[in-house]
């Protein structure tokens, strides 16, 4: 055999063994790429993202779409060739596993909290887009959790509303465990609550609820601190004062809720807030309205170019980051709040690209 013709087959060989071997060999890395992008005025799964009934809405144009971000799973180990492939692709970024699944977090436990994320996301969005159009929302005190083989367990209930504690009104969640601290361990707190299922009927009718009962819980001492506890998490809830649904299967996390709010708000609006422009955004929303910064921006902004976006609501704190790679024809604009959000929109509708407010790299 030729020695020219051996060497070639001996780095052929030596190659393919490489090859095998990178992709036996797992390494603890996790990687982003562009997820999905969907409009929030338009449609998924062949119905409206958003449905509002008992309120008057108006026709929407264009675009408000939320972005994604897909990632590796929890329990789902790279190998040393997928992982080289995503450190050389620009549409992907590969950071440590520990990054994105901290604590040993499996696939179920990561699943669980996106989807709770998300939900409490669409529940702010919700408060904050009525907030924003100074529609009144109700908000009330619930027990959150029930913290399994307490002292609660059985009597109170997940969703149930409380009103008052040992005859005192509350009014914030912290009243709660206040009120309840107050006594010793072994001593009978009384609970004057709206049982979930009457709070559902009411939410459900828009009306407030009139039935409450009484209930008795005996506290027991805290482990680590020796306080009286009946093993509840109180939160707050809300009452609409009409019927907004967000129907999106498959997404998870609460960087949807900025464009959430401003689908509602445009649905909500006469007049058209897009003026048929292709927007599409991110950021997490609080009840208030201010707009929080969120993972994989620049994997959002290459996923929204793609769709055919051509301005990004892109969160304050996130405006560095983005900047530093912008897809050729995209726009970022910077928001702090879904006000600045919405006083955006109205440049953006009438193509006044000098009057927003750009992301730069400082």
């Amino acid at each position: 055999m030729p020695r020219r013709t051996a060497t070639m087959l001996a780095s052929t060989l030596v190659l393919i063994a490489l090859l095998c071997a990178g992709v036996l060999i797992k390494v603890p890395y996790a990687e982003m790429s562009p997820g999905p992008t969907v409009n929030t005025l338009g449609e998924a799964g062949g119905e409206p993202v958003l449905q509002i009934s008992g309120r008057k809405t108006y026709p929407t144009t264009g675009h408000l779409n939320m972005t994604t971000v897909r990632v590796t799973g929890a329990d789902y180990r790279m190998n040393l060739v997928e992982t080289v492939a995503g450190w050389l692709a620009h549409d992907s970024v590969v950071v440590p596993h520990d990054t994105l699944y901290p604590d040993g977090k499996t696939e179920e436990q990561s699943t669980q909290e996106n989807a709770e994320e998300f939900s409490q996301s669409q529940e702010s969005a919700k408060v904050a887009a009525l907030r924003e159009l100074k529609i009144p929302v109700a908000t009330r005190v619930v027990v959150a959790s029930v913290v399994k083989g307490s002292p609660a367990e059985n009597t109170l209930h997940a969703g149930d509303v409380i009103r008052e504690v040992d005859g005192t009104k509350v009014e914030e969640p912290g009243d709660v465990s206040q009120l309840v601290t107050r006594h010793k361990a072994g001593e009978a707190v009384v609970f004057t609550i709206v049982p979930v299922k009457d709070a559902q009927a009411a939410e459900k009718a828009h009306k407030e609820p009139t039935v409450t009962e009484k209930v008795t819980v005996t506290t027991k001492k805290a482990e680590d601190n020796g306080r009286a506890i009946v093993g509840i998490q109180a939160g707050t809830d809300h009452t609409f004062p009409f019927t907004i649904d967000i129907k999106l299967a498959d997404v998870g996390g609460p960087s949807a809720g900025l464009m959430f709010s401003l689908g509602i708000v445009d649905k909500l609006t006469e007049g058209n807030m897009t003026g048929g422009k292709f927007v599409a955004g991110t950021g997490t929303i609080d009840e208030k309205g201010k707009v929080g910064p969120i993972g994989g921006i620049q994997m959002k902004t290459v996923a929204a170019r793609a769709a055919g976006a051509e301005y990004f609501l892109t969160p304050k704190d996130n405006c560095a980051t983005a900047a530093a790679d912008v897809p050729d024809g995209l726009t970022l604009v910077k928001v702090d709040t879904l006000d600045d959000a919405v006083k955006a929109m109205n440049g953006i509708s009438k193509g006044d690209r000098a009057s927003l407010p750009k992301c730069t790299t400082g």
